[in-house]
């Protein structure tokens, strides 16, 4: 049963862990940062952030295997075994930290057959709480308050939409997109934040024609859908499916709720 109350134990996790990466984000002047081998920046954060999370799931009284982005050598020969696992990435936007600019999340999702079904996204900086359970909603913790997250309805032909890029990634694919929009609104964003924006209705569509894993969207695109819109492979136009062979996210379309 992946119910709010498991969902709010996840919540104080990636809490946390987001206490964590602040104490370095606000004490450190040097991230000491490290680069993995695809030459992606790797902080003491990250590192800090991974361990928090990682003890803290095993510590849940419902134990499910864990494929995290700093802990992600588990072959597919193991891990296409799981029906239900954790997936983690405990520092999405690792530039946007090293850049100071406030836009990185904690992420924390529950998939079960290849699906999202429990969602955990924290903005440390924002101290914004962004939770969803399958069938049960999407909902936003801030300063106490908790409200209920709705996405905005729209059509591709309206004027003046706002679409959502990355700050680190705008290629020549999603300006091609972008320039078959009726004069739209760009609005960049960097990390898991770029859903969260469409959650919250303040958006309309992230065209993500670029490579993303699968840690980065898991734990927002079940926050997405559960506020009514959807992530969508770019060609095929269906969900994204997760523990792949290859951890790699095909390129997709996020969006509201798009009407045709």
């Amino acid at each position: 049963m992946h119910d709010i109350i498991l969902a709010k134990k996840v919540a104080k996790i990636a809490k946390k862990a987001g206490d964590a990466i602040m104490d370095i984000y606000n004490n450190s002047d040097n991230f000491q940062v490290q680069h993995k081998p695809d030459e992606s920046p790797l902080t003491i954060a990250d590192q800090a952030a991974n361990e928090i999370i990682c003890l803290h799931l095993e510590k849940l009284e419902i134990k499910h295997p864990i494929i995290s982005e700093e802990n992600k050598s588990i072959g597919f020969k193991t891990r296409k075994n799981y029906t239900q696992y954790w997936l983690v990435d405990p520092l999405d936007g690792t530039k946007e930290f090293i850049n100071r600019n406030g836009e990185f999340t904690v992420n924390i999702a529950l998939i079960d057959n290849q699906r999202p079904v429990l969602g955990v996204v924290y903005a440390p900086v924002l101290d914004e709480m962004y939770f969803a359970v399958k069938d049960k909603g999407a909902f936003l913790a801030k300063e106490n308050n908790t409200k209920q997250l709705r996405v905005s309805t729209f059509t591709k032909n309206d004027k003046n939409l706002s679409v959502v890029c990355s700050r680190s990634h705008l290629n020549e694919a999603t300006q091609v997109f972008v320039n078959e929009l009726d004069n739209p609104e760009l609005i960049t964003q960097g990390s898991s934040l770029k859903f969260l924006i469409l959650a919250k209705g303040e958006a309309h569509l992230y065209p993500r024609l670029a490579p993303t894993m699968e840690w980065d969207t898991g734990a927002a695109q079940i926050v997405l859908e559960e506020a009514g819109g959807k992530v969508l492979h770019a060609e095929t136009m269906e969900p994204l499916l997760y523990n792949k062979e290859n951890l790699l996210n095909p390129h997709f379309i996020a969006s509201g709720n798009l009407k045709y």
